[in-house]
């Protein structure tokens, strides 16, 4: 299938929605939350308020989405994790699309957004919580439960194992991005081994 006709499938309303997303994006990452208006993105989007309200009743709702789409971009519908693969497939290919988002530099302006606001938008930063590392978390445990159950895994505590495993593959690489400007982002063989060490010592220590 051709990109075109891929394009077409998608329903227009659902382009449209998707573009305002992408404007949304690109104006919370140049001005920050707080100094990006609704009227400013339907500006920029070429579209008039009344659009973008149909689509997103507030600015919270719209960052909230834009979190959800990177949230799926890692774990969604297409992932090891949805289709219920084994364990190991499902933990490498999850812990190499996380490090990689982190990676992305997107991810960690976002962050910093979140950060700078939350004090004074403290929904903001729950529904980032919500729809971003919450989400996976949970979608990781629900997961891991079903493995354990089938006799793959042996998770007692499903969600802290979640947890655990997503703190091994993401925290050394999300603080440094965060706080070194001039860090050297790693290869693609150091990114390979640092997932496979942390799936092995998961596994290990979960194993059944």
């Amino acid at each position: 299938m051709t990109a075109s006709a891929a394009a077409r499938k998608v329903p227009r309303g659902e382009r449209r929605r998707m573009e305002l997303v992408d404007v949304a994006e690109q104006l919370f990452l140049e001005r920050g939350f707080s100094d990006t208006t609704m009227r400013m993105i339907a500006e920029r989007a070429g579209a008039s308020k009344e659009t973008l309200y149909r689509h997103f009743a507030s600015k919270e709702l719209l960052f909230a989405e834009i979190v959800s789409r990177k949230a799926m971009q890692i774990s969604g519908p297409d992932a090891a994790l949805a289709r219920g693969g084994k364990p190991e497939v499902v933990l490498t290919e999850l812990g190499l699309g996380l490090v990689r988002t982190i990676l992305s530099g997107q991810a960690s302006c976002l962050f910093r957004t979140v950060v700078s606001e939350a004090v004074r938008t403290p929904e903001l930063g729950d529904l980032f919580y919500q729809r971003g590392p919450g989400l996976m978390a949970e979608r990781l445990a629900s997961y891991l439960e079903l493995a354990s159950k089938r006799g793959e895994l042996r998770c007692e505590h499903p969600l802290g194992a979640a947890r655990l495993f997503l703190g091994a593959i993401a925290s050394h690489y999300h603080v440094r991005s965060l706080v070194q400007s001039n860090w050297s982002a790693p290869t693609e063989q150091e990114i390979t081994g640092h997932v496979d060490a942390a799936v092995a010592m998961f596994l290990a220590r979960y194993q059944p």
